[in-house]
């Protein structure tokens, strides 16, 4: 009431007022039959509202409809308070004979593009001109039929709104509580543009970690092809092309695993430099670095799904006919030597070694990947959100390089490792976490840790004054620098 009052004068609030007090004797009007406005009707009806319906042939849809809810020749836009258009934009146009019924009224136009667009008229704004007597509100088009129907719990709570008229958008607004939806108001109408876009994009926040993820995985999997499969054909016949279904993608999957989580914490390196090198946080970032702080979480949640898949085709090794084939050729090879123990310690150690770190780094990236969720994260506060993502986080890749270390054991200096001069996968994966870890172990340091927490708590490096203390202030522990 408040915000009318500013915006629309002592008139609006009035409205408002008498919109809240007669809202449970609402009449609400839908015009259209399709799956959308069934389940609108159905959620309007359960909230107690009197529910028109506005069909051509009423008799053909007055079944699909609720009991409670009224089916008529478009009578809706005459008896209805506030009317919902459910009907495509290509047949707005069809309503224009009920300019007179909806002059003053409140439309929602609930309707979506076929394809985004990055210039208006949107959708509602097509509408707003034909019905210029009219105030049009666009919303719900971003809440479907399902959520309608089973309710906000099982979807998303939020309806974006937008308006020119700030009473019809409060009117609006009163009606999405009332329906146990959270109102977000997007402005004028202007925004409506946005508001249709929305439902149409396809994963805008995964395209960036995704084709990382493929760029890698193609990139790593060629590369262990080359070693594995290519080196031994070339040098000496053998035929190996057995080993790319399972075995290769086995080793190219926790190589994509670490890198990608490499790059979940580089930024927050980077960015720590670069406020140390500035010597302010009141700078941006480059747009690069802000688009990579905003995809971490996505970055995280592939480079589980490459651990995850890593360790399903771990446990199907032993499962291959190729498996069990060598298995008996060693076997057969230790009994025609003659030796009764084919016991090596440190094969032993290295082996137990590197399953139980794998083990604790993946149920580490596990318990990232679950406290990402919306409904998990929204139980923890900001400490023990920041202490899982960044603590535990920096915990499983120090992990996860440990275990590729132990992986990689003494083979590094093996001449026999480098085939064809390149070296092996484990150290091309190694580079990119050790930089992370290492630079993070960096601002441990105490003097770059207090000047980087200085600059997070506003310090700047171009405004602090130096000055002279007395020894008695200087005794009194005062500082000889402002920070303000």
């Amino acid at each position: 009431l408040e915000d009318i009052l500013i915006t629309g004068g002592q008139k609006d609030a009035d409205n408002l007022f008498t919109f809240s007090r007669n809202c449970y004797a609402l009449v609400i009007g839908i015009l259209g039959t399709g799956d959308f406005s069934r389940s609108l009707a159905r959620r309007l009806v359960a909230c107690g509202c009197r529910v028109v319906v506005g069909s051509r042939t009423p008799s053909r849809f007055v079944a699909l409809f609720p009991e409670e809810a009224e089916v008529t020749h478009m009578e809706a836009a005459n008896q209805a308070d506030l009317v919902f258009v459910a009907v495509y934009p290509e047949h707005y146009s069809t309503l224009v004979h009920l300019k007179p019924a909806l002059a003053g009224k409140a439309l929602v136009d609930v309707s979506n593009g076929l394809q985004i667009k990055q210039e208006g008229p949107s959708n509602a704004q097509q509408l707003a001109d034909l019905f210029p007597e009219s105030s049009v509100v666009k919303g719900f088009n971003t809440t479907s039929a399902w959520t309608l129907q089973a309710g906000p719990r099982d979807g998303s709570r939020q309806v974006l709104l937008c308006s020119d008229d700030q009473m019809a958008k409060s009117s609006v607004m009163q009606l999405c509580r009332r329906m146990g939806f959270i109102p977000v108001d997007m402005g004028l109408l202007s925004s409506s543009l946005e508001i249709e876009n929305l439902p149409l994009y396809l994963f805008p926040s995964w395209r960036t970690p995704i084709i990382c993820t493929l760029a890698l995985f193609i990139f790593f999997y060629l590369y262990n092809s080359v070693h594995e499969v290519l080196h031994p054909y070339i040098t000496g016949g053998k035929n190996k092309l057995y080993k790319l279904p399972i075995e290769i993608v086995n080793v190219t999957f926790p190589s994509v695993a670490l890198v990608m989580l490499a790059l979940v914490y580089l930024p927050g390196v980077i960015a720590a430099f670069l406020q140390l090198w500035r010597g302010t946080k009141y700078t941006r970032f480059p747009d690069w670095l802000d688009h990579w702080l905003t995809r971490r979480k996505q970055f995280g949640l592939c480079s589980f799904l490459c651990a995850a898949l890593h360790a399903v085709y771990s446990l199907c090794l032993p499962m291959r006919k190729s498996a069990r084939f060598q298995l008996l050729n060693k076997a057969f090879e230790q009994v025609k030597a003659g030796n009764a123990d084919s016991w090596v310690e440190a094969d032993v150690w290295r082996m137990e070694l590197y399953l139980s770190v794998g083990i604790m780094a993946l149920g580490l990236l596990s318990l990232l990947a679950v406290t990402s969720l919306p409904s998990v994260a929204n139980t923890v506060n900001w400490r023990e959100f920041t202490f899982i993502q960044s603590t535990l986080g920096y915990c499983a890749l120090f992990m996860g390089t440990l275990h590729t270390l132990i992986f990689g054991w003494d083979r590094a200096f093996l001449a026999a490792q480098y085939h064809f001069g390149l070296p092996p996968t484990f150290l091309l994966v190694l580079i990119l976490p050790l930089t992370v870890l290492l630079s993070r172990l960096a601002l441990f340091l105490p003097c770059v840790n207090h000047r980087l927490r200085q600059i997070r708590r506003g310090w700047e490096k171009s405004r602090h004054i130096r000055f002279t203390l007395s020894s008695e202030d200087c005794f009194n522990g005062l500082e000889n620098v402002s920070n303000v």
